[in-house]
């Protein structure tokens, strides 16, 4: 008898069939994000999204982002948790799209494996779905691609890219910042999704019990602690669109506040942050005890607490902390911007954009 294409593809590594199962299970968690009218359209070679609601804007613009999670992905391997990565991987992306003031419509989801378990992949996509109705998007389609010979059978690695749509008047620019404008802090989770090829060198994580209580995390052990979810901040910032002037938003992700603040200011002003006002979880300053790192690499490496800034004017702060409390969002005030020329004897002023002192 002629051998079927599929057993010949099995030899080389590539499970057929093991895909498809993984498709079936993925479905149901697909179906949570869609609109009653798309959900016939899973399994199909492009994802459709329509646009018949934004007829009401003057100027529709699209606007991308995509990301992964990195070496995060490790510690979900080695506790065998796959849920929570996926919300790490859409929260990358549509926080990002959000600190333009966009509204996240659709997300397509990439997973690479050395071979495909379809209850694993299928978790992961679990995940994903989660992550996309935090966000009030749409997963509408996606990628699990098998390498056999180029990643070992238990690896895995999960990236995605998002696209919303802001109406171009109602974009948020940094350029809006001026002098007086006040940060105002949203916390983090934890270190979401950033770090973690330090955070596994400092923590030796390859040679230690991860589900062990620690005492130094208050018995939490380094799952609990570490595998957290990233924070979607796309509902609390749309609602506060809706209720102040925000001039400017910032995701603190890789770099940390001195990386990504800057980027969130104008040319000739700075953010001054009095680092004692920071309120920092106790899982960074484990890892800084951990590591012996130094405060400012703390700062230039993890979001320490701090997942998202707004900028708005100081006349607006209430109103603004009073809007996101009415999300769940407990923030608060972290610092004012100033010009550049006011802080230039400050501490850490040779950080472009930044004082923390």
């Amino acid at each position: 008898m002629e051998k079927s294409h599929s057993d010949a593809y099995a030899k080389a590594g590539v499970d057929i069939q093991a895909g498809y199962e993984a498709v079936e299970l993925m479905k149901r968690h697909i179906a949570r994000t869609l609109p009653q009218e798309m959900t016939e359209a899973i399994g199909g070679f492009g994802g459709a999204f329509p646009l018949a609601g934004f007829h009401d804007m003057e100027e529709p613009v699209l606007v991308s982002g995509t990301d992964g999670v990195g070496t995060k992905i490790r510690l979900a391997q080695l506790a065998g948790i796959y849920n929570t990565i996926g919300i790490d991987c859409v929260a990358m992306c549509a926080n990002d799209i959000v600190c333009v003031g966009a509204r996240p419509l659709f997300f397509l989801d990439y997973i690479a494996c050395g071979k495909n378990e379809p209850q694993r992949i299928a978790s992961i996509v679990e995940g994903v779905a989660e992550g996309c109705v935090q966000a009030g998007c749409a997963l509408i389609g996606g990628e699990t691609a098998e390498h056999p010979g180029l990643m070992a059978e238990d690896d895995f690695d999960v990236a995605g890219f998002c696209v919303g749509i802001v109406d171009r008047k109602k974009m948020l620019d940094p350029q809006k910042v001026q002098a007086g404008d006040v940060l105002i802090a949203l916390p983090s989770t934890g270190p979401h999704s950033n770090g973690f090829s330090l955070i596994r060198s400092v923590t030796n994580i390859e040679e230690v019990n991860v589900e062990a209580p620690v005492e130094k995390l208050d018995g939490l052990s380094l799952r609990e602690a570490l595998l957290e979810p990233t924070a979607l901040y796309v509902k609390p910032i749309l609602h506060l669109m809706e209720h102040v002037d925000i001039h400017a938003v910032a995701h603190i992700t890789g770099g940390g506040f001195y990386e990504n603040i800057p980027r969130a200011l104008p040319q000739g002003m700075h953010a001054v942050i009095k680092k004692h006002d920071v309120r920092v979880p106790r899982v960074f300053t484990y890892l800084q005890d951990a590591g012996d790192i130094s405060q400012h690499d703390m700062f230039n490496t993890f979001n320490m607490g701090v997942g998202m800034i707004a900028l708005v004017g100081a006349d607006e702060v209430d109103t603004a902390l009073a809007a996101l409390r009415e999300t769940g969002v407990d923030a608060y005030v972290l610092g004012e911007v100033h010009p550049t020329c006011e802080v230039a004897s400050e501490e850490d002023s040779s950080q472009k954009g930044i004082v923390l002192c």
